[in-house]
């Protein structure tokens, strides 16, 4: 198995973003935030969080959270426990 580039990790991780906060994918950027320009909660956040570590096999603690407010925050919270 090849590992995955950090453009294919970032995709991923924007299709599992859009399909939660249930927008379209040209709609996010990679610093767009999430809560502020597309209305996402706080439960949204942690359905965000449990389908990342699904997605990755990876565990995240909920005290990332406040980092997670957009694509390129959710890359560097997953990539740590992830080794990326």
């Amino acid at each position: 198995m090849t590992t995955a580039t950090r453009d294919e990790r970032l995709e991923t991780i924007k299709e599992i973003v859009c399909d939660i906060l249930e927008i379209e994918e040209d709609e996010v950027t990679e610093t767009s935030l999430f809560k502020e320009e597309h209305n996402a909660d706080s439960l949204r956040a942690i359905e965000i969080l449990a389908a990342l570590e699904k997605e990755f096999g990876v565990v995240i603690n909920q005290s990332e959270l406040p980092r997670m407010v957009n694509l390129k925050g959710v890359y560097e919270v997953v990539a740590e426990p992830a080794g990326w």
